[in-house]
């Protein structure tokens, strides 16, 4: 399956729009609180259903949801709202219809997810995110398995790598069952952070979490390694089909940006990369690019 991250464009667009990412900045919480944190996510949560249904009708299976699917969720415990059952209602729509349907579902917590950090409060904060995002994924009613993941970087070595992996087991250690089932770790895209054949060997090997291998990032940091060798090293480490992410550097498509930073489209997905995982495609234009892949595709066909 190919998929796209959060924001459908062409829905988001329309005179009504339609996200499932309204969220508000921490004053406004402060000043309304969960009671209107909990309106968004009644909101998000009916419009998530509606873009499964127009990703379905438009071959798309994999998709990920963003984490301000319940906003400040870290600040207050679902099950506590009044309007609780209503949305485990609108959840549990989401998850059949994804059961439905084959599709899959993935979250990606932000670069404030430091499972590994130096600081007790942030890890502590880390471990409350992984776990809520969790609680969502439950209240879905889908499988606590590693292919309904929640990804995160390891994102630094603050100064001694295997420290630095030995706080990232020992906070994997401290998720509950259901968190530690889902949890996946991608490797970064600086040379000097977080490789896939390190994450295999001092995260995979010892607690049991899958890599994402990411094909951009992987030029960063390969380690000696090709694109497919770097995969095949990150797919060893699933119990089912992997989860990966493709995109395209901005500068391959003319645009004078980062070598990191990501184009609009992607030119195509490797064949042999779709062949063996489900690709999540990290282009600008959202879904958008993928519905641009499969008119080539068709094109070609023709040919």
């Amino acid at each position: 399956m190919l998929g796209y991250p959060c924001m459908n464009r062409t829905l988001r667009d329309r005179e009504e729009p339609l996200r499932c990412n309204r969220g508000m900045q921490k004053a406004t919480f402060e000043e309304r609180g969960p009671a209107y944190a909990a309106d968004l996510a009644r909101q998000n949560l009916r419009d998530l259903r509606t873009i499964l249904e127009w990703n379905n009708e438009h071959g798309i299976g994999f998709y990920r949801v963003t984490s301000t699917l319940v906003p400040w969720n870290s600040q207050f415990d679902l099950a506590e709202l009044e309007t609780y059952d209503e949305l485990a209602r609108l959840a549990a729509r989401c998850g059949d219809y994804v059961r439905e349907h084959g599709m899959r579902l993935t979250f990606h917590p932000d670069y404030w997810c430091r499972l590994a950090s130096s600081s007790r409060d942030t890890v502590e904060r880390s471990l409350r995110a992984v776990e809520y995002h969790a609680d969502w994924l439950d209240l879905m009613g889908l499988d606590r398995s590693q292919y309904f993941g929640i990804n995160v970087h390891i994102g630094a070595t603050y100064g001694d790598r295997a420290a630095t992996a030995e706080r990232f087991r020992d906070a994997v250690c401290e998720l509950s069952s259901g968190a530690r089932a889902r949890l996946t770790v991608e490797n970064d895209d600086e040379a000097g952070l977080w490789a896939v054949t390190e994450l295999v060997e001092q995260v995979s090997d010892r607690v049991g979490v899958p890599v994402v291998f990411d094909y951009h990032h992987h030029s960063f940091s390969d380690r000696g390694l090709s694109y497919r060798e770097g995969f095949e090293r990150a797919a060893e480490s699933w119990d089912c089909r992997p989860a990966v992410h493709y995109s395209e550097p901005a500068r391959l498509h003319g645009a004078d940006t980062k070598p990191q930073a990501h184009a609009e489209y992607v030119a195509g997905v490797p064949g042999w990369l779709r062949d063996r995982a489900d690709v999540m495609v990290e282009a600008g234009a959202k879904e958008r690019a993928l519905l641009r892949l499969k008119d080539r595709a068709a094109t070609a066909a023709e040919h």
